[in-house]
């Protein structure tokens, strides 16, 4: 999958497309998900073109991966979820069905997640 500048993330991160922005930072951008899957589910997205984990960490400079993770950290306490728990998802390729080719994580959390897998 290759990066297409026009995807709806990177439209975000220019500010083309509105958003309920939770947190931004040098690192990370993050805000609501339109269609949640949780009490809370937060999309985080690095500040760069990067279309998946693998392209972020092979190409991201080890500043902006530290930062990005330490980002994560930081907006899972912001929103609450640091003692009940919570939990991160990243898909990469069509068959965990990545829908937007730009890397990005889900912060999941507000209620017991069950299983990782039915």
């Amino acid at each position: 999958m290759a990066y297409d500048k026009n995807n709806i993330f990177a439209k975000i991160l220019r500010g083309e497309i509105p958003c309920k922005k939770v947190h931004e930072d040098e690192y990370a951008f993050a805000f609501e998900d339109i269609v949640p899957n949780a009490p809370v589910h937060v999309l985080v997205v690095p500040k760069g073109e990067y279309v998946s984990l693998h392209d972020f960490a092979a190409h991201a400079p080890r500043e902006l991966v530290c930062g990005f993770f330490d980002s994560v950290t930081k907006i899972a306490a912001q929103l609450g979820l640091e003692e009940s728990g919570y939990r991160i998802i990243t898909n990469h390729g069509p068959d965990a069905s990545q829908s937007v080719p730009h890397f990005h994580v889900h912060i999941l959390g507000g209620r017991p997640l069950g299983k990782l897998l039915p």
